[in-house]
C-alpha cells in the first residue's frame, strides 16, 4: 500500500541484501563482544538496575544544560537529518504543511455544542480499539447530552469509563496551565480520569493521560514555557473517524442555536440544562475552583449565562491519518520531554512511519528505554476508513491538515502552515471571505509590531484588487464584542482585555496601517468591502413570584437548590473519591452534600405546599427561542400571576461568545480548526494548533452576485446555515438531538440544511442585495434594541471613559439587566419583538478617543506578545 508523504521504501531485493548484511554484522559483533552472554546476565542483576538509574539521573541533571543551549533538540547530526527530512516533506506540500492534500474525504460540519457533543457521544460509544483526545481543557463531568437529569449515562467520564472497560485504549493530552493565570485545573482532569478504573477493576490501565508543558524548574530547567498553550481540539477514534474544530470537551461549550441565557426552573430543578460549573458567564465571573465541578457561585435566579457559538467538523477518510500522526508526534514528544523515565507511558509507533521514518513522529529508542513500543493502529491499516491510501474514497472533499507547531510544543522546527493557508486562500478570493473567530489581531506589513501575522495584508490585497477591477467583493467578520475575560472594562484589572480589544481595532480600522487605512491608501473605500459584526442574545430568567415566595418561606435560596441538584446528578461516585486526600476531607464532603440535600428538601416542601407543579407554571423557563423562526412574539409570552413589574427584573442580555475558528471563501473553500486569527495561533512558535482546509469536489448549483455559480457543497451549505442561525431563520432546537441528522457522526447520515425552503433560497447568493439588506438592517435593529433596553456595551456612543461612566447602568443594577427599571413592561416586550437572531454591529468607534491599552505592569514590552 502506498502512503502519501512516506519518505522511505524498501524493495524485496534490498530486504535480501539487508538479511545477508545482518548475518555478517552478527559474526562481527560476536568477535567484538565475546562475552555477550555474561553481559546479558549482568543486565538481569541489581548492578545493571543501578547503572540504568545512574544514567537516567545523569540525563535528568543534564537538562540544566538546556538553559544555555536552546537549540539542544536540533544540534546533533541525527536531529539535523530529521529536521531536513521534515523540511523536504513540507516543501513538497501546499502551504508548506507536514500533511499532503488528500482526496476522498467525507466531512460533516457541526454548528454549536448540542449537535457536536451528541455526535461525539455516539462515536465514542462505538469505539473498539483506540481513542486519541487532545484538548486545551477537558472536563470529565461534562454532559454530552441534555437534560442531565435524564442523560447521566452520557457524562463524558461515564462514556470513557465504559470504553476503557470494553478494552479500548484511551490516550489523552491536555494543556497543563499556569495555575496563576487560568482556572481549567488540568490536575483535576488527570486525577479524575485516572481514578475511573481502579486497580483490580475492568479497564484498569487503559486510560493514559499526559499534561504538558511542565512548569517545574527543577525538572525541566530550560525547556519550560509559561506564555504559550497547547490549543488543539480534536479526537481520533479507531483510525476510522476524527473530529476537529473549536470545541473543547469542557464546561461552558454545550449550547443550542437559540442560545438560551436562563436556567431557573420553578417547576422543578431537575429540569436544569447547565448543572454546576457548566452554567457560566465569563464576563461576570470566571470559572471558580473547577475541581469542585458541582459548585457555582453564579446564581441562576439572578444572572444569565454566557451563550457559546462554535463550529467543528467530523472527518472520515484519508485525512484521519494525518490527524492521528500529529497526535502521535505530540504524544511521543511529551513522552521524551516529560515522561521519558516514566514506565506508565509507552512510545506510540505508527504504520507508515516505521524504520527510518519513525523519527518523523518523535519515536526514540534510547539505550535504556522506559516503557513499551505500542504499534498503531491495532488492527490492520488496510481495513481502516482513515487509511492514507489514494484508493480510499469515502467522500468528495479534497482536504489538507495544517498546523502551528514548534520546538517547545512538538520538538520540531517552526511550522506555520495555518498562516500560509489563510493568507494564500484569502488573497486569491474572488467574491466573499466570511470569517468567524474568537480574535482578530493581524497586521498589514512590518509596521504594526508587536503584531506580525500577515492575514490582514492578504485581506487588503484582495479588497484592493476587487476595488480596482470594479468587482463586488465582501469580507464579513464575526467576532466577540468583548474577549471572554471577567471584569469591568473600566477597571485597571481589565487592562489586558482592553489591550486585546485595542490590538483588534488597530488591526481593523484605527491608524494608517490598519486594514481600513491600507485599503483607503490605495484609493478604495474600505467600507464598501469590509464589515464587522458581533452576536448578542436575550432571555428572561424564570424567577417567578411563586419561586420568590418559596425562597422567603423556606429560608432557602434557589442557588442552594441548584447546588443540591448538581450534587445529586454530578456526584455519582465514578471518581472513587480521587480528590480527597484524607478521610476527614471525605467526611466533610459528605456533610456538605447532606447539608445541601436537606436545604433542597425544605425548598421542595414549600413547592408541594403551594401545589406548584409543571403544568401550573405558565411562564417559559427560557424565551431565547422567540428570536428564532416560527416562534411567537415575546409580547405574547405569559408570566405567572401577571406580576409584570417583577417580570421586568428578569430580562437579561449577554454577548453571544463567538469561539469558532472558521473561514469560508467564495462558497467553495472552508477552513476550520483550533486556530485564532492572532499571533498566538498563527506564528507557529507560540500556541500549538491544528486546522483542516476543505474544498468539496461535489459542486452545488448556486448563485453568486446574481449569476449562476458552481459552489462547493460542503462550504456553501455551512455558510448558509450559519447565516440563517445569525438571522433567526432556523427553528429553535429541542434539548434531545437524537433525531437530528446534523447531530450524528459523518458515517450515519449527511448534513441537512433545509434545502430549497424559502430561507435557503434567500441566503443562496451571499452577494445579493436582498440578503445583504436583510443582514445589515437586522443587525441595525438588534443593535438599537439592545442599546435602548440594556445599554449593552461596548457601544459606538462610548468614545471616552467619561462616556463609559455615563452610559452604563447604576451600580444597583445587576450586569446584563434592564437599564431603565421604570420602563413600562409592554414597551420592553414590544422592543424585544423586533429582535431576530443574534446579529449586531461591532462598535468600531468604541473608546476611540481614549487610551485603551495604557502601558504598565499588565501591558508592556515583555507582555505584549501574550495578548497578540
Amino acid at each position: 500500500m502506498g502512503l502519501i508523504g512516506k519518505t522511505s521504501h524498501v524493495d524485496p531485493a534490498e530486504q535480501t541484501r539487508d538479511s545477508e548484511d545482518a548475518e555478517h554484522k552478527g559474526a562481527a559483533e560476536h568477535i567484538k563482544h565475546p562475552f555477550a552472554d555474561l553481559r546479558q546476565k549482568l543486565k538481569e542483576s541489581s548492578l545493571y538496575d543501578l547503572k540504568v538509574k545512574a544514567v537516567h539521573a545523569k540525563h535528568k541533571i543534564g537538562k540544566w544544560q538546556n538553559l544555555v543551549n536552546p537549540n539542544h533538540r536540533h544540534d546533533e547530526e541525527h536531529e539535523k537529518a530529521t529536521d531536513e527530512k521534515r523540511n523536504r516533506i513540507a516543501e513538497g506540500h501546499r502551504f508548506q504543511s507536514f500533511a499532503p492534500e488528500r482526496d476522498g474525504n467525507k466531512i460533516k460540519w457541526y454548528i454549536d455544542g448540542r449537535d457536536y457533543f451528541h455526535a461525539v457521544s455516539v462515536a465514542l460509544e462505538r469505539a473498539k480499539e483506540t481513542i486519541y483526545i487532545e484538548d486545551w481543557w477537558l472536563s470529565p463531568e461534562l454532559f454530552l447530552r441534555r437534560p442531565p437529569f435524564t442523560t447521566q449515562d452520557w457524562r463524558l467520564d461515564h462514556v470513557l469509563k465504559r470504553a476503557a472497560e470494553r478494552g479500548v485504549q484511551i490516550y489523552i493530552i491536555v494543556y497543563k496551565e499556569v495555575n496563576q493565570a487560568l482556572t481549567c485545573n488540568s490536575a483535576h482532569t488527570k486525577r479524575a480520569l485516572r481514578a475511573l478504573c481502579p486497580e483490580g477493576t475492568p479497564g484498569h490501565g487503559n486510560i493514559h493521560l499526559m499534561r504538558h508543558p511542565d512548569h517545574n524548574v527543577f525538572e525541566n530547567a530550560g525547556d519550560m514555557t509559561f506564555y504559550w498553550a497547547h490549543h488543539e481540539k480534536f479526537i481520533v477514534i479507531d483510525f476510522d473517524l476524527a473530529f476537529i474544530g473549536g470545541l473543547d470537551l469542557c464546561f461552558g461549550r454545550w449550547d443550542q442555536m437559540q442560545h438560551p441565557l436562563a436556567d431557573a426552573h420553578p417547576a422543578g430543578v431537575e429540569n436544569e440544562v447547565f448543572p454546576g460549573q457548566d452554567f457560566n458567564n465569563n464576563r461576570i465571573m470566571d470559572f471558580q475552583d473547577v475541581k469542585d465541578w458541582k459548585s457555582n457561585e453564579l446564581s441562576k435566579a439572578d444572572y444569565g449565562r454566557m451563550p457559546w457559538h462554535d463550529v467543528a467538523m467530523g472527518v472520515i477518510g484519508p485525512c484521519v491519518y494525518d490527524i492521528a500522526e500529529h497526535f502521535q508526534l505530540r504524544w511521543n514528544f511529551v513522552k521524551r520531554d516529560k515522561y521519558k523515565r516514566d514506565e506508565r507511558f509507552d512510545w506510540l509507533t505508527l504504520e507508515g512511519r516505521e524504520g527510518e521514518d519513525e523519527d518523523l513522529i518523535a519515536v526514540q529508542r534510547p539505550k535504556h528505554p522506559v516503557g513499551e513500543y505500542i504499534h498503531h493502529p491495532i488492527s490492520p491499516m488496510n481495513v481502516k476508513t482513515g487509511r492514507p491510501d489514494p484508493s480510499n474514497v469515502q467522500g468528495t472533499v479534497h482536504a489538507q491538515l495544517v498546523r502551528s507547531s514548534a520546538d517547545w510544543s512538538s520538538g520540531i522546527l517552526t511550522e506555520h502552515s495555518i498562516q500560509n493557508a489563510y493568507c494564500e486562500i484569502i488573497r486569491n478570493a474572488q467574491h466573499l471571505v466570511y470569517i468567524e473567530n474568537q480574535f482578530f489581531i493581524t497586521s498589514t506589513g512590518q509596521e504594526q509590531s508587536p503584531i506580525h501575522n500577515q492575514i490582514g495584508r492578504a485581506i487588503v490585497d484582495a479588497c484592493v484588487r476587487a476595488g480596482k477591477e470594479g468587482r463586488k467583493f465582501r469580507v464579513i467578520i464575526v467576532i466577540p464584542a468583548i474577549p471572554g475575560f471577567a471584569g469591568d472594562l473600566r477597571d485597571n484589572a481589565a487592562a489586558g482585555t482592553r489591550a486585546i480589544m485595542d490590538y483588534q481595532y488597530k488591526s481593523i480600522n484605527r491608524g494608517e496601517h490598519s486594514i481600513f487605512g491600507q485599503i483607503r491608501k490605495e484609493g478604495i473605500d474600505p467600507e464598501n468591502h469590509v464589515f464587522v459584526f458581533n452576536l448578542r442574545s436575550y432571555d428572561r430568567l424564570n424567577k417567578t413570584p411563586a419561586m420568590k415566595k418559596m425562597e422567603e418561606e423556606s429560608g432557602v435560596t434557589y442557588q442552594e437548590v441548584q447546588r443540591a441538584q448538581a450534587e445529586e446528578i454530578m456526584s455519582s461516585g465514578v471518581h472513587g473519591g480521587a480528590e480527597s486526600s484524607s478521610s476527614d476531607e471525605g467526611e466533610s464532603e459528605d456533610d456538605e452534600k447532606e447539608h445541601f440535600s436537606s436545604r433542597k428538601k425544605k425548598f421542595e416542601a414549600r413547592r408541594a405546599a403551594a401545589g406548584l407543579k409543571n403544568d401550573q407554571v405558565i411562564s417559559e423557563d427560557s424565551v431565547a427561542k422567540n428570536a428564532m423562526l416560527g416562534e411567537k412574539k415575546v409580547s405574547e409570552e405569559q408570566w405567572d400571576e401577571n406580576d409584570y413589574e417583577q417580570e421586568k427584573e428578569n430580562w437579561v442580555q449577554e454577548e453571544l461568545y463567538v469561539h469558532g475558528k472558521t473561514c469560508i471563501v467564495d462558497d467553495r473553500i472552508a477552513i476550520c480548526g483550533s486556530s485564532n486569527i492572532n499571533d498566538r495561533s498563527q506564528l507557529g512558535n507560540h500556541d500549538s494548533e491544528l486546522t483542516i482546509i476543505m474544498e468539496d469536489t461535489n459542486a452545488l448549483p448556486s448563485i453568486m452576485d446574481g449569476r449562476e455559480y458552481q459552489a462547493g457543497h460542503h462550504a456553501a451549505t455551512l455558510r448558509r446555515m450559519l447565516w440563517r442561525e445569525h438571522l433567526g431563520l432556523l427553528p429553535a432546537q429541542p434539548l434531545d438531538a437524537s433525531e437530528d441528522p446534523n447531530a450524528q457522526p459523518p458515517d450515519v447520515c449527511p448534513n441537512h440544511w433545509h434545502e430549497g425552503d424559502e430561507w435557503d433560497k434567500l441566503v443562496t447568493d451571499p452577494l445579493s442585495d436582498d440578503v445583504w439588506n436583510l443582514w445589515t438592517q437586522q443587525a441595525t435593529t438588534n443593535t438599537d434594541v439592545f442599546r435602548h433596553l440594556f445599554h449593552a456595551d461596548p457601544d459606538d456612543n462610548i468614545r471616552t471613559f467619561d462616556d463609559y461612566q455615563n452610559f452604563l447602568p447604576r451600580n444597583d443594577t445587576k450586569q446584563g439587566h434592564l437599564y431603565n427599571k421604570f420602563m413600562p413592561d409592554d414597551e420592553v416586550k414590544r422592543a424585544l419583538d423586533k429582535i431576530r437572531g443574534h446579529l449586531v454591529w461591532m462598535p468600531l468607534h468604541f473608546l476611540e478617543n481614549a487610551e485603551m491599552a495604557e502601558k504598565g505592569l499588565a501591558v508592556n514590552y515583555y507582555t505584549e506578545s501574550i495578548y497578540t
